[in-house]
């Protein structure tokens, strides 16, 4: 799944419906086109993650662009863009 070019407060909800359609599946992000990244999509995807890793199923960010990788290391999520991808 590709993630929008702005994850900004209004692709949260956006975003969690697609991720929480997703449960259950093998997930994989790819942040190659991100932007922006604000404080609610951050939260999305941390909570995705941690979900995801509950239920034993692989999640992973890929390719994380410049934008990607400097939003979240901003706000402390580094674990989310290390430099290949996340898994």
């Amino acid at each position: 799944m590709r993630l929008p070019q702005n994850l900004d407060l209004g692709a949260a909800a956006p975003l969690l419906s697609t991720i929480k359609e997703a449960r259950g599946q093998a997930l994989q992000l790819d942040a190659s086109g991100v932007d922006r990244i604000g404080g609610l999509c951050l939260q999305v995807l941390l909570a995705a993650r941690a979900q995801w890793r509950t239920d034993g199923v692989d999640f992973s960010i890929v390719n994380p662009s410049a934008a990607f990788a400097e939003g979240v290391q901003l706000m402390a999520a580094v674990e989310l863009a290390p430099r290949e991808g996340v898994s």
